[in-house]
């Protein structure tokens, strides 16, 4: 009998009748089959295309055994760290190990630190002529020399630290599949260097006589390791090249290789999203655990409606991976996974989110994107008079997903960007009507970051101006339909240019207006963002203006005016706010912050000595 699921071992080959595998893919995540999970993805439209393939999921790195389950791969091996990075995976912002791994049976620890190179070393070893492709998001974000928040140190591009032959860098459809076909056609991996969407590299000695006309060369490992203003400048050369349509090749020498980024894929289509998302994904994890996968939880009834994000948060890598560029999927593919998800046995009625990267950008678009593709020049705004920001398309959606048989609720639990709705004067109020009397439970969530303007224009976010005008709009919206709602905002703290007064002026933002802060982050300097940028240069890589980093003592301050409700937080405040001159703020009055500290009493015997 055929498993639903591709194969994991030699028995499911067998079962599937494959002798030899054209593509096996290794990926540092449980193996699950839903279009959240890139591995499964990538797997599903090679399968589509017409290859056959096998998963390696979480191979024991230490033993030579799982890499050798499925055998040689007539083609290549595909190796990806999992969803998310492996040092974010298994670290927190504080560098201390995480307990679980949610991408897990069970949440069990199986992931090596940096575990694309680790995977990567040991594939090589056992399989030393067979084409090594790199894909995943560790791998796209660690293309070019950075700096690893985890070791404090400048990095090479991983493409020179492992031995593998490309980067697939992006969401990987298109270019897997060309370089899939070619390898198919008997090309070397070597000679299939000009795929967009992937990275490959060249011999110093090669690229000293090369051609460079039409690339953009940028200061090298070399010189980024050791100042700083180089690596802001390569920072800025490389993100200006990140478009798929005015984009030029980015090369960086390293001590034994220089890397070269080719063009970015193109987006897909719609038809092609409609598609990708659309192969018969069973929607669950495989069923050799005993265990479940505690990520797949929240996203097995969601849907996704659209790839991309055009808001260019500067602390967010989406520009480098997904891209500027949106991408949406057709209403029709949208509802006719809605009416398979509503025939599934263990669905209970409730789509659990329908988005993507920004929820209510579905359906938006500029006019200028096929032909001239992002602005270099400028960020995308709704305010400029070639982006369509109306939400006329999410609302219909929405209304005719609530109709199909069997459904009774749907969420939007993806992150929204309250600006787009404040500026949308069409259907801005008629979505904001339709998403709090359908689409959330009580609280919505938006994403200010920060309320400072000095904070906010660094991280490339709305002022608090726009958030005040959303959220009185909200609460009056909430007064008419009759409903106790509020806005659950995600903030964060210690990011490049913010001060302790500015976690000052926040914490009191949240304190005059009764907000809830279960939804906070300490800002986690990774891969490729602007802001870890500003983070270890101290500058602004577009203006070269210098940036306050906060770090150590600070960052935990910092963080602790976010639960400054929290008695475990009080030092630390009290700590703050006398280094910041607010002695105001420590005390008994409505006003303060935090008490003031107590006196310790020790009786007439006074204090206690050790003898």
């Amino acid at each position: 009998m055929t498993s639903p699921f591709l194969p994991v071992s030699r028995k499911e080959a067998q079962q599937s009748g494959i002798e030899k595998f054209d593509v096996i893919l290794i990926s540092g995540d449980a193996y699950v089959d839903h279009p959240s999970f890139g591995a499964a993805v990538i797997g599903r439209v090679l399968q589509d295309a017409g290859y056959s393939v096998g998963i390696i999921p979480q191979p024991d790195w230490r033993k030579d055994d799982d890499f050798r389950r499925l055998g040689e791969p007539r083609l290549f091996f595909g190796v990806t760290s999992g969803n998310v990075d492996s040092m974010v995976n298994s670290y927190t912002p504080n560098k201390k190990q995480r307990s679980s791994d949610v991408y897990s049976p069970g949440g069990s620890l199986k992931r090596p630190d940096r575990a694309a190179i680790v995977y990567t070393d040991k594939v090589h070893s056992l399989f030393p002529k067979t084409p090594l492709i790199l894909g995943g998001i560790e791998a796209s974000l660690r293309r070019f020399a950075h700096y690893d928040y985890w070791s404090d140190s400048v990095r090479q591009s991983i493409l020179a630290d492992a031995p593998a032959d490309v980067i697939v860098f992006g969401m990987g459809e298109k270019a897997l599949l060309q370089v899939a076909d070619r390898l198919s056609k008997g090309e070397a991996i070597q000679d299939i260097d000009d795929v967009a969407g992937t990275v490959v590299k060249m011999a110093v000695k090669e690229w000293r006589n090369a051609d460079k006309e039409g690339y953009v060369t940028i200061p090298s490992f070399g010189e980024v390791s050791k100042e700083k203003r180089k690596y802001a400048e390569a920072f800025r050369l490389h993100y200006q090249e990140q478009d798929p349509v005015h984009g030029l090749p980015v090369a960086q020498a390293h001590p034994k290789t220089v890397t070269i980024q080719n063009t970015p894929a193109l987006p897909l289509s719609t038809n092609e999203l409609d598609h990708v998302y659309e192969l018969p994904y069973t929607r669950m994890s495989h069923p050799s655990y005993k265990e479940r996968v505690p990520a797949l939880e929240p996203v097995k009834f969601s849907i996704t409606t659209h790839r991309g994000c055009f808001g260019s948060c500067a602390f967010c890598a989406l520009t480098h991976h997904q891209g500027r560029i949106l991408q949406s999927r057709s209403e029709e593919s949208i509802l006719r996974e809605a009416e398979k998800l509503a025939k599934m046995p263990d669905f209970k009625g409730v789509i659990q989110d329908v988005g993507g990267p920004t929820a209510n950008m579905y359906g938006m678009s500029c006019t200028l994107w096929k032909s001239k593709g992002a602005c270099p020049d400028r960020f995308c705004s709704s305010e400029c008079p070639t982006m369509k920001s109306d939400h006329r398309r999410q609302l219909e959606l929405l209304r005719k997903l609530r109709a199909i048989p069997g459904i009774k609720r749907v969420f939007v639990a993806s992150g929204i960007r309250h600006d787009l709705i404040s500026e949308d004067a069409k259907s801005g109020s008629e979505y904001l009507a339709d998403l709090c009397r359908y689409h959330v439970s009580g609280h919505l969530k938006i994403a200010p970051e920060h309320v400072s303007r000095r904070v906010t224009d660094l991280m490339h976010k709305p002022s608090c101006d726009v958030l005040e005008q959303f959220r009185s709009r909200f609460d009056s919206l909430s007064e008419k339909l009759g409903r106790e709602q509020y806005l659950l905002p995600y903030f964060m703290s210690g990011h490049p240019g913010c001060t302790i007064e500015d976690m000052i002026e926040l914490a009191e933002y949240i304190r005059d207006h009764a907000l809830y802060t279960e939804q906070v982050q300490d800002f986690t300097p990774t891969p490729m963002t602007v802001s870890t940028c500003m983070y270890h240069t101290g500058l602004d890589p577009f203006t070269m203006e210098e940036v306050y980093v906060p770090k150590d003592r600070e960052k935990r301050i910092q963080r602790a005016f976010l639960h400054y409700r929290n008695p475990r937080n009080w030092g630390l405040i009290r700590e703050g706010l006398r280094t910041a001159g607010r002695k105001d703020l420590i005390g008994d009055s409505p006003k303060c912050l935090v008490p003031a500290a107590k006196k310790k009493s020790y009786g007439k015997k006074g204090p206690r000595r050790k003898i």
